[in-house]
């Protein structure tokens, strides 16, 4: 995709320093840089809080300020303004990043897949009769899980399965005790 008419005008305009350029510039934009922010940290297993967001946001337009514009007249037209952008919002927001201590991915991993994990089941002689219902290696999962209170992490090393897959069997566990009619 090319550079559209809109975006020349307004890349002109804010080269220019028209009055208000800069601000309608950052209206089109902001919203952009902000989607950059937000992957760019999920892609590295970090968790922004607003505030850390807004400032890689504002590291991003700076970027852009710094030496009367330069980054902006180094644009070419060979693509869209929002494809520029983005590269160069990503290469800011990686440095950035780098900057700060990252989480560890295993710790940021886990808070970010807390919201998908199944609640677990409290009332033992519950769980123990729907065990039943499981093939052992499911039910063992489901034992560790919700009985023994074990993380994905230490039931994946103890039954020698990726961390990812523990999660998708418990919802199969559970969607399997809740749809089989009781053995009795």
């Amino acid at each position: 995709m090319s550079l559209s008419e809109v975006d020349r005008q307004l890349l002109q305009r804010c080269l220019a320093r028209a009055p208000r350029a800069w601000q309608d510039f950052t209206d089109r934009f902001v919203g952009l840089v902000v989607h950059v922010a937000n992957h760019t940290a999920k892609a590295r297993g970090i968790s922004l809080d607003h505030s850390t967001r807004d400032d890689l946001v504002a590291d991003v337009f700076m970027t852009l300020l710094m030496n009367d514009l330069a980054v902006l007249r180094r644009f070419r037209g060979n693509c869209s303004l929002a494809t520029y952008l983005t590269v160069i919002a990503r290469r800011v927001i990686v440095r950035c990043l780098g900057a700060q201590t990252p989480i560890p991915t295993d710790m940021a991993r886990e808070a970010a897949s807390v919201e998908d994990r199944p609640t677990r089941i409290e009332n033992v002689e519950e769980v123990e009769q729907l065990l039943t219902r499981l093939d052992p290696r499911e039910a063992n999962i489901v034992r560790m899980y919700h009985l023994e209170g074990k993380s994905y992490q230490e039931i994946s090393t103890a039954v020698s399965m990726s961390e990812h897959s523990i999660g998708p069997v418990l919802s199969r566990a559970r969607e399997k005790m809740r749809n089989r009619p009781d053995p009795s």
